[in-house]
């Protein structure tokens, strides 16, 4: 009975920690599948947890807050689609990472303020009689946030949008062969932009999650790595979004297990973990052609692509 008791906590704790994880890693995957390439998903996702929690906050609304967390979210990964997709520059990399070290270090200094103080609304938690009493599963899915199952159903949906319709074709065809798409009459650049859209406000809800649910509270630099972790998580799911949800709360089950076991492993190690995990991923994804597209790599990713050149 202690081992299956420690398995369901250890499982409900992954839902809980992977849910930001796989917000951020799902929109990723739209954006990678698109063509660019973002890394500043840790800066998205740090400025949403600050706005979210300062929302919340302030309306005592946790609803208004995480949408004020897409919001800003969003606006951040427009600065990265403009450099990217309309001027056109070739530093999506730079981009990205001025981003993230845009986020970390504005909601630093903003957020001086608004460490220490109690957040008393939260979104709402998700459970009833019946779901508990279904066996092993009731108790790790009963007294989840609303986000826990939003994030569930999101990937089921943005896989099927992608994998089963004509948007997905346009989206896969952006990322591959923009050339192509563009002579089919796939307007390429709306797509990128509505893709790394659609990453800027899943990063910026993943950030609110972990300031209004997990965490009802503002620390600076919460998001502890995990935009890094959503970049590895990107290309460890190979750009899918139902692998995402097994790489997420995998991971998630990973980082409860640390804590668990603190006496036999080293906390450092857990530090690290988020920077080792993305070094490998961009290795990976600057290996030679023919490796990346047996990886599955998006031929055109971090390539931008100039119409009037073609």
């Amino acid at each position: 009975m202690e081992l299956q008791t420690f398995i369901i906590d250890t499982l409900s704790r992954a839902l809980a920690y992977g849910t930001p994880l796989l917000l951020g890693t799902l929109g990723e995957i739209y954006c990678e599948r698109s063509g660019v390439l973002n890394l500043g998903v840790e800066g998205m996702m740090i400025l949403g947890a600050f706005a979210g929690f300062v929302t919340t906050y302030a309306t005592g609304n946790p609803f208004l807050g995480v949408l004020a967390a897409a919001i800003v979210g969003g606006s951040a990964s427009m600065i990265h689609a403009f450099f990217s997709i309309t001027i056109k520059t070739n530093i999506q990399v730079v981009s990205g990472l001025a981003i993230t070290f845009f986020g970390l270090g504005l909601t630093g200094v903003l957020g001086r303020g608004w460490e220490g103080k109690p957040l008393d609304a939260s979104l709402p938690i998700i459970g009833s009689p019946f779901l508990e009493s279904i066996p092993v599963l009731g108790p790790i899915f009963s007294g989840q946030s609303v986000l826990v199952y939003i994030s569930i159903g999101l990937a089921l949906i943005l896989w099927f949008i992608l994998f089963k319709t004509s948007w997905g074709i346009s989206i896969r065809s952006a990322g591959e062969d923009p050339e192509a798409a563009d002579a089919l009459g796939v307007n390429t650049s709306l797509v990128r932009y509505l893709c790394v859209l659609t990453g800027g406000v899943l990063a910026g809800i993943g950030g609110a999650y972990l300031s209004i649910d997990y965490r009802p509270s503002w620390t600076q630099g919460m998001t502890v790595g995990m935009g890094w972790i959503v970049i590895a998580l990107t290309i460890f799911s190979f750009w899918n979004p139902l692998a995402a949800l097994i790489g997420s709360y995998l991971f998630g089950s990973l980082f409860y297990l640390s804590f668990k076991l603190q006496p036999y492993l080293a906390p450092e190690l857990l530090m690290i973990m988020p920077y080792l995990t993305t070094i490998l991923a961009l290795v990976l994804l600057n290996c030679s052609k023919t490796f990346r597209r047996r990886l599955g790599v998006p031929a055109a990713l971090g390539l931008p692509y100039n119409r009037e050149e073609k």
